[in-house]
């Protein structure tokens, strides 16, 4: 296959084959592909709102300190081969397809002796693996697709630190309907003897969390943003004092103070397993960081953020940060939502703030919710609502609504981000 061949084959899996929670079919799919996961080691990082953050803020100061780092991240705003890149380079074209024609023989091998076809995400997860193994890295940094115990992702054995983000009630149909059982299947990343480092967690997931800690013989670190002071901070980032260091963070929202102790943690413990940086270095890399999408300014007249609040604890989270850096703006979403979220909550927490609201349907997806089902539903919390065709039809409207004092916020889904900000850069 060549490359467009090997993402059309993705995308018919993706339609195809429904999502699965299980490790039986990822084990025999890596057995017969000769297992390459087992010859790197890890950071696993599984958790609700945080993952991709803290990862970035890992992969910059890693990379700049030299080491050859993997990461594994979904979904990603503005290139499908960007959820693989090692030390800043992003898998080719030439050898995804190459993975993807390997894999795809070893699974109709597979589906003829009797196996499920595997998912997209196992595909991925795979080729992920074999990319890594060719590229020698030193460590790969490793996101989990949904919950943890039974992700394709944990099919690892040498993980040397587990890190768990915020954690709260998101995926609830798959990993349960209580805090207690969300963070159980999450905590299922620990491994025997690694380390663990956690955001501190309402108190019934971090019970959870240091029980199965206890239980493989896990040391687990506990990353207290309580601890870092705020020194200075607006809607194009903020300056932290952390264990009598200053950070300098380019990234917004209330939130990222929290994932960067989450990650300045993590780094602490790295130095003690052998992936040591300096002091400058981690000051370098949280001020170089590049994560868009995350409260993420891309126009300043009007300011025009994006987000990818989805979930009602993302959610709150950029209500918390409306409240702090817009407190008397006159504020206009665009909305986009996967039917399969709890899109209803995220409208109750959010649309109280806005003057306007434009709906919009997340494009080739076939979990979107449609912009006039979605605008139904915000109608019941905010009267001032209208449907469009399409995203570049919602920005141009934004526009034309805004004026140059006023707030564009768009959110719901990080799967429109990267056309939204294409579109908004084109004006």
């Amino acid at each position: 296959m060549n490359y467009q061949e090997s993402r059309e084959y993705i995308d018919k899996i993706t339609r195809e084959i429904p999502s699965v929670l299980g490790l039986d079919h990822m084990r025999e799919l890596m057995k017969r592909l000769g297992n390459p996961q087992d010859d790197l080691k890890y950071v696993h990082i599984a958790g609700t709102n945080g993952k991709g953050s803290v990862i970035a803020f890992l992969y910059s100061v890693l990379s700049g300190a030299g080491y050859r780092i993997g990461r594994y991240v979904s979904p990603t705003l503005y290139s499908y081969r960007g959820r693989m890149e090692v030390s800043g380079s992003r898998i080719s074209r030439e050898d995804f397809a190459a993975y993807i024609t390997q894999v795809s023989d070893v699974i109709a091998a597979m589906t003829k002796d009797g196996y499920p076809h595997p998912t997209a995400f196992e595909i991925e997860t795979a080729v992920a693996f074999l990319f890594f193994k060719k590229e020698n890295c030193d460590l790969v940094l490793l996101e989990v697709g949904m919950g943890g115990n039974l992700d394709a992702t944990n099919i690892i054995k040498n993980t040397l630190l587990a890190v768990l983000v915020s954690i709260s009630m998101d995926h609830m149909s798959f990993l349960g309907n209580t805090l207690a059982q969300i963070a159980e299947k999450k905590a299922g990343i620990i491994k025997d003897g690694c380390r663990v480092v956690t955001a501190r967690q309402k108190p019934e997931a971090m019970q959870v969390i240091e029980r199965i800690s206890r239980e493989h013989g896990a040391k687990c670190t506990i990353a207290d943003a309580s601890e870092a002071e705020m020194l200075k901070e607006s809607c194009l980032g903020q300056t932290i004092r952390y264990r009598g260091e200053e950070y300098e963070i380019p990234l917004a929202g209330v939130y990222q103070k929290e994932n960067a102790v989450v990650a300045l943690n993590a780094l602490k413990v790295l130095d003690e397993l052998g992936f040591s940086t300096a002091a400058e270095q981690k000051k370098e890399g949280l001020r170089t960081v590049n994560w868009n999408g995350r409260f993420t300014v891309i126009c300043k007249k009007p300011l025009f953020v994006v987000d990818g609040a989805h979930n009602p604890a993302a959610a709150d989270m950029m209500a918390a940060s409306i409240e702090h850096y817009f407190k008397g703006k006159r504020i206009i979403y665009i909305m986009g939502v996967f039917a399969d979220k709890d899109y209803r909550s995220v409208i109750q927490k959010t649309a109280h703030f806005a003057d306007r609201i434009l709906t919009i349907q997340t494009p080739d997806n076939i979990r979107a919710l449609p912009a006039g089902e979605l605008a139904k539903t915000v109608s019941e919390y905010n009267p001032n609502v209208q449907a469009m065709d399409t995203i570049k039809d919602a920005v141009e409207e934004a526009f034309s609504l805004a004026g140059e004092q006023d707030v564009i916020i768009a959110f719901g889904s990080l799967s429109f981000i990267g056309e939204m900000t294409d579109i908004v850069e084109n004006l």
